[in-house]
């Protein structure tokens, strides 16, 4: 019995060894991903967007064929009210695709960084307000903080922050809408990928023939990467997916800010982004907000599994 026990231990650990390093290259990969559209920025990111919906569609596909989730694909295509669903997300995920790339090429990627920080709060939010969440102390001194964050660096500096919010709030409402689809991550980014597949590649055809796209008529390096946009966008969402399922989900949680500490890092010190001091303090405010969030979550997960 004693060598069963200790048998399963190491199997539970290299397990979890597995989904937490899944997860690092997932975040990795999105907190990084401004290096690779930065090496875009001759091309709109109207057009990125398109790109990043064409072959992502044509690289997902496949996979879900061959991972023997087509019925759960059809089904997904077949029940109207999944269809409807998975149409509003597709206008929110290509809607912060968009403006991601949109702020990247135009010097904006601190924005970005502060947009899915506070990410996690915005859920948050969302969840009290929508799906009708009780708010422990500490979530709410955090949601508290950070608010007064954006306050204070939209007095200070006399612009709304509209980037963060627009890529906080459209990704915190896509979470939400995307709950209420009973379909897998893969297949429900494979048929959003598929909805505007057409209208896309035919956009793309006309803009081609019209010699104002820039697919097959700048470089092969341009192609190149247009086309790889497909693993920048399903790479780490099957990464992620095959992390999460082995960790826990505050593991989870503290692991998702690599991501936007990487943008950070990115804009501040490779990309020397103007970093002014209302920005400092309200950065300060967020990351504040966010250790008594991370902390909040890791306790209530350990009662959690303290009375389980």
């Amino acid at each position: 019995m004693s060598k069963n026990i200790s048998k399963k231990k190491p199997l539970k650990q290299k397990e979890a060894l597995i989904g937490v390093l899944n997860a690092v290259g997932a975040f990795l990969i999105w907190g990084l991903s401004p290096i690779y559209f930065k090496a875009l920025a001759h091309v709109s990111a109207f057009e990125i967007v398109l790109h990043r919906m064409v072959w992502s569609f044509l690289f997902l596909f496949p996979i879900v064929v061959f991972t023997g989730r087509w019925k759960e694909f059809r089904a997904a295509i077949a029940d109207l009210r999944t269809l409807l669903i998975l149409i509003g997300t597709t206008l929110l995920v290509s809607g912060n695709w968009f403006v991601f790339i949109w702020a990247i090429n135009s010097g904006k990627i601190l924005q970005t960084s502060l947009g899915y920080f506070i990410n996690p709060l915005i859920n948050v939010l969302l969840g009290m307000l929508f799906l009708k969440e009780r708010l422990r102390p500490a979530q709410t001194a955090s949601v508290i903080m950070a608010t007064f964050g954006v306050i204070y660096m939209t007095f200070e500096v006399g612009a709304l922050p509209w980037v963060s919010l627009f890529l906080a709030f459209s990704f915190g409402f896509y979470g939400l809408i995307r709950k209420t689809a009973t379909v897998n991550a893969l297949v429900g980014l494979t048929v959003e990928t598929m909805l505007l597949f057409f209208p896309a590649s035919a956009y793309l055809f006309y803009i081609g023939t019209q010699s104002a796209g820039t697919f097959l008529a700048i470089n092969i390096t341009t192609d190149m990467l247009l086309m790889g946009a497909a693993l920048v966008t399903a790479l780490p969402l099957l990464l992620y997916t095959a992390g999460a399922r082995r960790i826990n989900f505050a593991t989870v949680g503290m692991l998702q800010y690599i991501a936007p500490s990487c943008t950070f890092i990115l804009a501040v010190f490779i990309y020397n982004e103007p970093f002014q001091t209302a920005q400092i303090r309200m950065f300060i405010l967020i990351w504040l907000s966010l250790i008594i969030y991370s902390a909040d979550s890791v306790i209530a997960a350990r009662s959690g599994n303290r009375k389980k």
